[in-house]
């Protein structure tokens, strides 16, 4: 299906293109999201009619979305999630979660902007693109911890294979200090039980005893 795009759509053409398409997608997502046309002759000088008018629009939209861009730009926000020892987590972090934390920390954004392969299933640092306009887009990082003190960690450039040996070297240090602690003691009772020797011929009150 031939269509004319009425905003630039990435991997098919700027505003004004006529382009061919599968007609799935042209009339499951370009035609009801009013991003394109079909390129009849009626909607062609349609759009000829009313392309200032549109350009016009799309500058403005365009200005708007690279103003929150730099703002958005960059910017870390945190997911706590329940995850398994390794990191796996117990369930995903999609789309919406990113736009849901990004929307609470003051940044209005919808699910459909946030641009995801594959759905999240594990902890660390993810980055994901957010699609503010056709022509524009930012990149923020979803953290994804246990706790706030464990994301903090992975902030500073740790993963969660780092923490756990570390987290597991401390337990073995632990377990290791604790039995040279048992030991220590041991060997202290053993002292403290050992038999004074006395002379020979003397009993234990010091009395000489009788020769037979």
């Amino acid at each position: 299906m031939d269509v004319v795009l009425l905003e630039r759509v990435a991997k098919l053409g700027q505003m004004g293109d006529v382009v061919s398409v599968k007609q799935g997608f042209a009339r499951n997502f370009l035609l009801p999201k009013g991003k394109a046309l079909r390129a009849t002759k009626a909607n062609l000088a349609q759009f000829e009619a009313q392309r200032a008018q549109l350009e016009a629009r799309n500058l403005e939209t365009r200005a708007e979305a690279e103003k929150l861009a730099e703002k958005l730009d960059g910017q870390v926000f945190i997911v706590i999630r329940s995850a398994s020892d390794s990191g796996a987590l117990y369930g995903s972090v999609t789309g919406r979660d990113a736009a849901e934390v990004s929307t609470a920390e003051g940044f209005s954004i919808d699910r459909k902007q946030v641009v995801l392969s594959a759905p999240v299933k594990e902890l660390g640092l993810h980055d994901m693109t957010v699609v503010l306009h056709p022509e524009v887009s930012a990149t923020i990082t979803i953290n994804v911890a246990r706790s706030v003190e464990e994301a903090e960690l992975q902030a500073s450039g740790k993963s969660i294979q780092e923490l756990q040996a570390e987290a597991d070297a401390e337990a073995d240090f632990d377990i290791a200090e604790l039995f040279d602690d048992i030991g220590s003691a041991a060997l202290d009772d053993d002292d403290g039980d050992t038999a004074v020797e006395t002379p020979e011929g003397n009993n234990d009150d010091g009395e000489e005893q009788p020769e037979v």
